[in-house]
């Protein structure tokens, strides 16, 4: 999961990506990075950390270009140094940069057919180089010396053809303009916008969510559907085409239950009236099958559960508490690795506030429940605070699978739901009982908002994989490269290691 933005415009464009990055920083508290161009000429700065602690003033005042493409990270390939950190850089053809949010499945071997067919070398293990430099192959053996938007998406058919997995797409061409492109399936999300300028003419942005569209002002145009491309050129031109074979439009449906915010809209769907409608679905599910729990008040694990949560109260007619506080300075906890870390920053993040528990018998409602550390400190802390009882209630399916396009799931034993059953989960987190949302339901939730959606990309509930091409040996590769105890040491190698520097302008 990461977080994609790009602008082309008349004026500099750096206060604007900067903007975008804070608004989509949910997606990624790993590291940012933005790259500029102007006069053909490209500016950088990127590494680890929040937006605001990457940029300062005179990082930002380098940053100068009418066009620019910015990112934001959490890592789920490669590792987590600041030589993965994007957007990346190739100087042949033209100079291009690229950010992407997803997870290429065939990484390995498209590594393989870069290094001995196309002749390129890759600097980093991020599954990002991989896509830029199939990128640049594939435009580079085109011959042209002054690309026009019919080449640049024949470049991207060949990458449709080659790459594999979950791709959302943002990738600059020195001195003649962007192009973003989406996976045939569409399981990464990502929305254009359209701004008029004063002076005349029009600015175009590219972003993961339709917030950072709105938030600056932007006209929300719509999606990048599955398979296409958009070429936006310097003079604010703008061509669309379908470059990809077969599509199919699966979005990622965690996307709506855990990622994005809630107003944000995704393919067509609102995502705050999804989470409503899971906490309508949710609520019918607890009154069928506990009808004789009694249920003083309802509360939820901020933030994003609220939604949810607030149905729930509603249709189970008793009161809706925010029973924690947030600290909002602590990073999502679900992707820290270690389990030991995520424990100590759920105490951190989250402190109970004692009336509303004391004596009271309360529902805990989440999001989710992926590997139970978050959940099991809650519960443990809502005791602390006097709760009489404690139930827990999931606006989503159990998480048994893990994930391979994108998001931080990729070890099954990690998962608490992993070859347990639902009592046994609820054991585990110490809970006097636990609901999760059925998976029909939560599918029904979000298909509301755009019947047009026939599959979503549910394989962390259900085990299916979209692009069919994920088995057994694939699973147990991924999980060994991303499992806590790899994090954790590729974190402690990380000792040491020097800072980022700006292209161009020194560090």
């Amino acid at each position: 999961m990461c977080g994609i933005a790009g602008l082309v415009s008349k004026t500099n464009v750096n206060q604007g990506l900067y903007d975008a990055l804070t608004v989509l920083q949910h997606r990624g508290q790993d590291a940012a990075g933005i790259v500029t161009c102007d006069e053909g000429r490209l500016y950088l700065r990127k590494g680890n950390g929040l937006v605001r602690d990457v940029f300062q003033q005179w990082h930002m005042q380098r940053l100068t270009g009418t066009m620019g493409i910015g990112h934001v990270r959490y890592p789920t390939a490669g590792s987590c140094s600041s030589a993965e950190s994007q957007p990346f850089y190739v100087n042949s053809p033209y100079g291009i940069t690229l950010a992407h949010n997803g997870n290429l499945t065939n990484a390995n071997e498209l590594r393989e057919e870069i290094y001995r067919e196309d002749l390129r070398h890759l600097n980093t293990t991020s599954d990002s180089e991989v896509l830029l430099n199939v990128f640049a192959h594939e435009l580079q053996a085109l011959g042209k010396l002054r690309p026009e938007a019919k080449d640049i998406f024949k470049a991207v058919e060949g990458v449709h053809r080659r790459c594999k997995g979950a791709y959302a797409v943002i990738a600059m061409l020195t001195g003649y303009g962007m192009v973003a492109f989406r996976d045939p399936h569409g399981i990464r999300p990502i929305v254009v916008g359209k701004r008029e300028l004063q002076d005349g003419g029009d600015a175009y942005m590219l972003a993961s969510e339709s917030v950072a569209i709105d938030s600056l002002g932007y006209e929300l145009l719509g999606d990048v559907e599955p398979g296409e491309a958009i070429f936006i050129s310097l003079d604010g031109k703008v061509e669309r085409k379908q470059t990809a074979e077969k599509t199919q439009k699966n979005p990622c449906i965690f996307e709506y239950v855990y990622l994005a915010r809630p107003d944000s809209m995704i393919d067509g769907v609102s995502v705050y009236k999804a989470r409503l409608r899971m906490g309508d679905h949710l609520a019918e599910k607890i009154k069928r099958e506990w009808k004789d729990h009694h249920i003083d008040v309802v509360i939820p694990i901020p933030d994003s559960s609220r939604t949810s949560a607030l149905q729930v109260a509603h249709h189970l007619g008793v009161k809706y508490r925010e029973g924690f506080i947030k600290n909002r300075y602590i990073g999502r906890t679900f992707i820290m690795p270690g389990q030991s870390q995520r424990k100590k920053s759920v105490r951190q993040k989250l402190n109970p506030i004692e009336l509303e528990f004391k004596g009271k018998n309360v529902l805990l409602v989440d999001d989710s429940i992926v590997r139970g550390t978050t959940c099991s400190e809650i519960i443990q802390m809502a005791r602390d605070a006097g709760a009489n009882k404690v139930y827990f209630s999931s606006a989503a399916p159990a998480v048994r699978h893990p994930n391979v396009y994108g998001i931080d799931m990729p070890a099954a034993q990690e998962l608490i739901a992993y070859e347990r059953t639902t009592a046994d989960v609820c054991a585990e987190i110490g809970a006097d009982d636990l609901i999760y949302q059925d998976l029909k339901d939560l599918v029904t939730s979000v298909r509301e908002g755009n019947p047009n959606i026939k599959e979503f990309e549910c394989s962390v509930f259900d085990g299916h994989y979209v692009t069919g091409d994920v088995d057994a040996s694939y699973l147990s590769r991924l999980e060994i490269a991303r499992s806590d105890q790899a994090k954790v040491q590729d974190l402690n190698g990380m000792q040491g290691e020097s800072a980022p520097i700006d292209l161009h302008n020194g560090s």
